[in-house]
């Protein structure tokens, strides 16, 4: 017997009824004959890690833009720590950690530079919107790999697709990663909020923390314990009603207090119209791409503001700027003899 298929077993032995195990996949867009040794998930999860849409993540905006300090979260931290989140509820109600920690890794990979400032001005920019779960699905589907994708599962994708609060994920590890990525940023932007001085512990309202507990570990530590308690032994993943609301609140509190105070997001403004000022210069120079995006346009019906999307979209912070300097700021010249 293969590794593979011993490990196929093990799933089978272990699970629970509700998870979904690797030989039940849908499969892939393109057949490909199996890996001795990993399952189809686990070979997901790999080939997701090893993308460069992946490694783009750690120079990419979370919440805060240029922060002075080492310990602010950024894309990348995010999703390993909606990962490890995810993982520990998995494990748990015994459902496939390899599914979940896929899906998780693969969730943010469509994000633009600047967080979701970028993801605003791309979305007004383009005919048909741009909305960063369904870029990260077409980054696995055919970005990645000059054009081939990553060719994953159909599990996978679905539950890259569906994360966010609207979406409706069609496996529990998918719902797993959905809840665990509100769970995340819920708990670490007031831990990087409170470490940058925009609010202090005592600015959270006391009822909410009076359920959430009384500080950034306590609420993590709730929030996790209490979708295990209230899922173990379902197929639905969810918060108990009073945990639920209080997360609500605290997530409104974010946005009322962090999300839109002037010193936590005053730099968004300029961050804003440097995106769309390299939109407009790339869709009136299309020739001004990088060859490989120039010659992608109308390809597979793709339009020159798709492909530009593309483009920027996955720019990493720096790389944005290092664009508008080259094309917006004037440089220092010589002239012979002076």
């Amino acid at each position: 017997m293969l590794i593979r298929e011993r490990i196929e077993q093990m799933e089978k032995d272990e699970l629970s009824e509700f998870a979904t195990m690797s030989v039940n996949s849908r499969g892939r867009v393109r057949e490909e004959e199996q890996c001795d040794i990993r399952p189809v998930f686990q070979r997901d999860r790999d080939r997701i890690l090893h993308c460069k849409a992946f490694r783009r993540l750690m120079n990419k905006t979370q919440v805060f833009l240029y922060p002075m300090g080492d310990h602010y979260r950024t894309r990348m931290s995010h999703t390993l720590e909606v990962a490890q989140n995810a993982r520990t509820i998995g494990r748990a109600l015994r459902l496939n950690e390899s599914l979940i920690e896929a899906i998780a890794l693969g969730h943010d990979l469509g994000h633009t530079p600047f967080g979701h400032a970028g993801e605003d001005v791309l979305n007004k920019c383009t005919l048909g919107g741009f909305i960063h779960s369904e870029q990260s699905v077409r980054i696995v589907e055919k970005l990645e790999k000059d054009g081939k994708g990553l060719n994953l599962t159909w599990e996978v994708r679905d539950g890259i697709r569906n994360h966010q609060t609207e979406g409706t994920p069609h496996t529990p590890e998918g719902a797993v990663v959905r809840i665990s990525d509100k769970i995340a940023y819920i708990y670490a932007d007031v831990d990087d909020a409170i470490r940058g001085e925009i609010i202090t512990e005592e600015d959270i309202p006391m009822e909410i923390r009076k359920t959430l507990g009384m500080n950034a570990k306590a609420r993590l530590n709730t929030m996790i314990h209490d979708v295990i308690m209230n899922s173990e032994g379902t197929a639905d993943i969810h918060m108990s009603d009073e945990v639920r609301q209080a997360a609500t609140d605290l997530r409104a509190f974010l946005f009322r207090n962090v999300y839109k105070n002037p010193k936590a997001k005053g730099e968004e403004v300029k961050a804003k119209r440097m995106i769309k000022m390299l939109f407009e210069y790339y869709n009136d120079n299309p020739d001004a791409l990088p060859e490989k995006y120039y010659e992608a346009i109308g390809r597979d019906g793709d339009t020159q503001e798709r492909v530009i999307c593309d483009y920027i979209a996955g720019m990493t912070d720096s790389y944005c700027r290092t664009k508008f300097s080259e094309f917006f700021i004037p440089k220092a010249w010589e002239v012979d003899g002076i």
